[in-house]
């Protein structure tokens, strides 16, 4: 493991960490935002969307500013592994950049695309080298990253605090953002419902305190299946709210607009 960068934000250490990864075959690279103070800090994990790297939450979310204020650590994963010999695709939804948080099983993604288990299991082993409390811990989400923050939250629910996401693929069977790469990463016939958020949390239903914002101006309100979700909470009496939010698009303007919102609700879990 090797710090690649570090810089000072908001009175505490934004690193870029470096490391090799057995889940991903080659080395992963993951963002720590580390507040004032000693530690250990309670941690609010940020999962990325489609064509992002570590980098693009790290630098447009603004969330340093509210982490600080809480005390509250962040952690920016990337989004799937990445360098030489592992398999990419021509689009930009799948290959690098668009692991989804699964585990391939297909050729030619298996032998690296780990991204269920490198986030879920060995970055957090990765993380007990940093002053982190990961007895509290919290996580969210943007796009694909929404997806990915929804069910693993789902499916670990005794880990986390609270959930939220900013525009998530909230029923990724039923979109052309989830049966596409389902498809080419677990193959047809596999158990797709286990990654995705409409569907687990409609067999299982779902404790923690949850929070999504979508933007009503997103381009792609047809894939997000943003109802899918909302029509499980109201069959299921599950407790959760989703703002729709008028004017606002899928980028990180509007990121960035609701992160304090979403950075407080978690501080309020984390501390409670």
């Amino acid at each position: 493991m090797k710090v690649v960068s570090e810089n000072r934000a908001f009175g505490g250490r934004q690193l870029v960490v470096g490391h090799p990864s057995a889940a991903c075959a080659c080395e992963m690279t993951f963002g720590l935002y580390l507040p004032p103070g000693e530690g250990p800090f309670p941690v609010l994990w940020y999962l990325s969307g489609l064509t992002c790297t570590h980098e693009n939450a790290m630098v447009k979310a603004g969330a340093q500013s509210w982490a600080a204020r809480e005390g509250i650590a962040l952690v920016f994963p990337d989004t799937s592994p990445r360098g030489e010999g592992v398999a990419d695709d021509a689009a930009y939804d799948l290959g690098q950049g668009a692991g989804f948080y699964v585990d391939a099983t297909q050729a030619p993604w298996a032998s690296h695309f780990k991204m269920w288990t490198y986030v879920t299991e060995e970055l957090p082993a990765v993380l007990a080298a940093f002053p982190l409390d990961m007895d509290r811990q919290a996580i969210t989400g943007h796009s694909m990253g929404g997806h990915g923050a929804l069910t693993i939250a789902a499916t670990f629910p005794e880990r986390f605090r609270s959930v939220s996401a900013f525009a998530p693929i909230c029923n990724p069977t039923g979109s052309d953002w989830g049966r596409k790469q389902f498809a080419a990463y677990l193959g047809e016939g596999a158990d797709w419902a286990a990654h995705d958020a409409s569907l687990l949390l409609a067999k299982g239903g779902f404790s923690l305190p949850l929070l999504v914002d979508q933007g009503m101006s997103d381009k792609f309100l047809d894939l997000l299946k943003t109802d899918a979700l909302q029509d499980v909470l109201a069959e299921t009496a599950t407790q959760g709210t989703i703002r729709r939010q008028e004017g606002y698009d899928h980028s990180y303007f509007f990121v960035s607009t609701f992160m304090e919102d979403h950075v407080v609700f978690h501080a309020r879990a984390l501390k409670a």
